[in-house]
């Protein structure tokens, strides 16, 4: 509605008001639309090769992208989608699905996108909750899914054709939105509408939706812009490079939609690959970049010098999950002299995260990581504190175990139908997140697990993510997984399950290697060498299966 039409102006009540015009509302999908008004013709969003089915939307400006998100909104209400409805996506990054989350946040339906590689039972308990209005999969992963969808009576509607051609009875997303407006569609949209269910990976149980709505998705943006244009004189210099999932992952609302709201440029890969991610650096002196994982980090740096690849215009490097060791800080920083590193901790039900940057506490860094996970202090978004068991606060103590509870306006709005587990997670006024960690002496929150992973051994709680960090460091260990065993002396037996880098590890030797480097009580006393982890969609090993598969040994 134009300002000069007639409507209803409440000028007297303070409270209570619903702010869903469109000159005053929030929509994940304005934060493109509103850079329009300044620099139209600059480049949003760039496609890296594999990360687009269409060569038009390689690279869009924002005029461009605002008009295809125009677009791909009117094409869903054309097929019938109405505010409120679900939209399944089934895909990997790529322009056009990033579109088509930002076309259904605009027209005010909810995307609910899934790993692709997600097991047919939980596909078939997430599409049974959705109740979905229309299907969106990528060409690749059709042969993957149709069974199971047909099994629903769900079709794919919608196919991102990169991977293969459009399903049967499927408009490719480049038809679909052909001969679109490119105006808006006028639709109301509030900020507490839901514009995202997120499921999480679910390591015991059926994955539950996190629901997250406009507002905490703007805020999320605008919060993390914050981070990411550390080191610019301007703002609107920032230039990100993400290879990790964006579509079916919460991180899109602290790397894309930051990005967005800056007024920056987006380079977005189709899957993790580091040297292409260096490769994207490089070419596009991408100032920004989402590194992921320890792992990953180092494999990106690695990459770089190798391949010869000049990383010098990154100004800031944001990893997650656990410490990141000093030398490989100290070799990024040799790469790209202006380069600060932020470890971020949070979960897709309170995105607002905790930040810890080694720069603001050399030293601490230097003596912890990577064995001791500090994740700093929370966000300027985000209220947070550590409870014990009865609910106590346990602010003023030093490394005493409890629950990291959160509050904040970026918290999931609730689990989508299941009031049950909403309850639980919000007692006490609070949002309960499962996760273990300790105050230290400067009131630094330092991560130790999540709770039910905890090890009680000879009573003493061990953190098994510590364990894995040291274990990991082992040149012949690949993958390690600590889990506790039931033990008539112990309690609990500290038991470590390896995937070895050399056929030549032996148990002796991870067992030698902890205790130089642990407490003889956090140290195995156990070790079961694999070929391979059991892990969830999400990459998360479910340590459950060990523990019920290695029990059952016993």
């Amino acid at each position: 509605m134009e300002l000069g039409a007639t409507t209803d102006f409440d000028v007297t009540t303070l409270r209570g008001r619903r702010a869903d015009n469109r000159w005053d509302r929030v929509c994940i999908g304005d934060l493109v639309e509103r850079v329009t008004w300044s620099t139209p013709d600059k480049a949003a969003l760039i496609g890296w090769d594999g990360a687009y089915a269409d060569g038009a939307f390689r690279e869009l400006t924002y005029r461009g992208l605002d008009a295809l998100i125009n677009q791909a909104a009117n094409a869903l209400i054309a097929a019938g989608v109405e505010p409120g409805d679900r939209i399944l996506m089934i895909c990997e990054n790529s322009v056009e699905a990033y579109v088509a989350k930002l076309g259904a946040a605009r027209m005010g339906a909810a995307v609910a996108p899934v790993n692709p590689a997600m097991a047919g039972d939980m596909l078939s308990h997430v599409v049974g909750v959705l109740q979905p209005r229309l299907t969106i999969v990528d060409a690749e992963f059709v042969p993957r899914v149709a069974a199971t969808l047909a099994g629903l009576a769900v079709g794919v509607d919608v196919t991102i054709e990169i991977g293969g051609a459009a399903a049967d009875r499927s408009l490719g997303f480049s038809e679909f939105v052909a001969g679109q407006p490119e105006t808006e569609p006028d639709v109301r949209i509030h900020g507490d509408d839901i514009c995202e269910l997120l499921f999480t990976s679910g390591a015991t149980a059926m994955p539950k939706g996190v629901m997250l709505s406009h507002t905490s998705g703007t805020l999320a943006a605008h919060g993390f812009a914050l981070s990411l244009t550390r080191g610019l004189e301007v703002e609107t210099h920032l230039r990100l490079v993400t290879f990790l999932p964006m579509i079916y992952h919460v991180g899109h609302l602290v790397f894309m939609l930051p990005c967005f709201a800056t007024g920056g440029t987006v380079v977005l890969g189709r899957r993790p690959d580091a040297a292409a991610a260096a490769e994207a650096v490089e070419r596009e002196r991408a100032t920004a970049l989402w590194g992921g994982s320890p792992a990953m980090m180092a494999a990106f740096s690695t990459a770089a010098a190798t391949g010869g690849r000049d990383i010098s215009s990154l100004t800031v490097a944001i990893y997650g999950w656990a410490a990141l060791p000093p030398a490989v800080l100290d070799e990024m920083q040799q790469q790209a002299p202006r380069l600060t590193v932020a470890e971020i901790f949070g979960q897709t039900e309170a995105i607002a995260c905790h930040r810890f940057w080694p720069s603001q506490d050399p030293e601490i860094y230097r003596e912890t990581a990577p064995q001791d996970n500090n994740v700093g202090r929370p966000s300027p978004l985000l209220a947070s504190r550590i409870i014990s068991v009865d609910d106590e606060w346990l602010e003023g103590t030093v490394g005493q175990p409890g629950e990291v509870v959160y509050r904040s306006p970026v918290v999931t709005a609730g689990y989508y139908k299941d009031p049950t587990a909403t309850a639980a997670a919000f007692r006490s006024g609070w949002f309960h997140s499962g996760d273990c960690c300790a105050y230290d002496a400067g009131g630094r929150r330092i991560m130790l697990d999540r709770f039910k992973d905890i090890v009680k051994t000879g009573g003493e709680n061990v953190s098994t993510i510590r364990v894995e960090s040291v274990l990991v460091q082992h040149p012949k260990i690949a993958k390690a997984a600590v889990i506790g065993l039931a033990d008539d002396r112990w309690g609990e037996v500290v038991t470590a399950v390896v995937v070895p880098a050399d056929d030549t590890l032996t148990e002796d030797e991870v067992i030698a290697f902890a205790r130089t480097r642990l407490a003889g009580y956090e140290s195995p006393k156990r070790v079961v060498i694999v070929d391979a982890l059991p892990e969830t969609v999400g990459g998360k090993i479910m340590k459950y299966r060990l523990r019920q598969s290695l029990g059952e040994q016993q």
